[in-house]
């Protein structure tokens, strides 16, 4: 009897040891956006030549939160959710992704910033925290390095100021090609051009392919209060690309997300929201 109960111990451990063996790390996985809350206002904000989608939510200190590339203002579903306790919290679709417009100017990250502060203006808000992931911790850094009165700190995630710094082996990774494909159906599901996802990537790709490309003297312009952060696992952001730009932003603090890669704010959420929180609102 006591073999028999010990045979079917090591029956059971063996079955869960499989079935953890097959299971996926949390860096492995790409959750859905948390559903966002009812917002206070929102709409579209006509800004250098597009219609800009754009949501506000709560009331407190403005944090502005700019999605990365092919994504849309959604994808901030639990961030929001958090801020939004005390925060006035703005999200908007850049141009040509999810529900806005884009027109026949090449993309580019100035332009895009462009279009951000626009829209901060269309707003009224002066001044914002801005918490950007990927393309959007790009535009964070690029409204920082020119026009610095609009923002209180940057919370950088995921971005890249060399084309360098982008893995060239991204492509090859089944999580971000299972985000490009979902970004794909909702481009489809939302856009005002639904049956343009090719061309807008074609579009945006002319401007990935060069940009950004700063040097050592414009990083050191930023005077900001920068946090660079990046997943431990991250797919597209090359860990040490990241500890350059921590290392040549002037007072710039190195942020390293535990067990997540590029998608953190949906693999993470409640560390997410910690890390933004301790950055922004200290």
């Amino acid at each position: 009897m006591i073999l028999k109960s010990l045979a079917c111990s090591l029956v059971v451990l063996f079955a869960l040891a499989v079935s953890n063996a097959g299971a996926a790390e949390r860096w492995e996985t790409l959750p859905p956006p948390s559903p966002l809350p009812a917002a206070a206002k929102g709409g579209m904000a006509s800004v250098n030549g597009i219609e800009m989608y754009y949501a506000v939510y709560g009331e407190g200190p403005p944090v502005l939160l700019i999605h990365g590339g092919l994504g849309y203002a959604d994808i901030w579903g639990a961030q929001v959710t958090d801020l939004a306790k005390d925060h006035m919290v703005i999200v908007a679709d850049s141009r040509g992704h999810g529900r806005s417009t884009r027109n026949a100017e090449p993309f580019s990250y100035d332009l895009m910033a462009s279009d951000y502060l626009a829209l901060l203006d269309y707003l009224k808000v002066d001044k914002t925290a801005l918490v950007g992931w990927s393309d959007g911790g790009i535009i964070g850094l690029d409204i920082a390095m020119k026009h610095p009165e609009r923002l209180t700190k940057v919370f950088a995630h995921a971005a890249n100021t060399k084309v360098e710094g982008v893995d060239p082996n991204v492509m090859k990774n089944k999580v971000f090609s299972a985000y490009i494909d979902k970004s794909g159906e909702v481009y489809k599901n939302i856009s005002p051009t639904p049956d343009q996802y090719d061309a807008f990537v074609e579009q945006i790709s002319g401007m990935w392919a060069s940009q950004p490309n700063w040097s050592d003297e414009d990083l050191k312009k930023i005077k900001t209060p920068v946090a660079i952060v990046l997943g431990d696992h991250d797919e597209a952001i090359t860990r040490a690309h990241t500890e350059y730009m921590a290392k040549t932003i002037p007072g710039a603090e190195l942020i390293i997300l535990k067990d997540t890669s590029h998608f953190a704010m949906l693999q993470d959420p409640e560390g997410y929201n910690k890390a933004v929180r301790d950055f922004i609102d200290n």
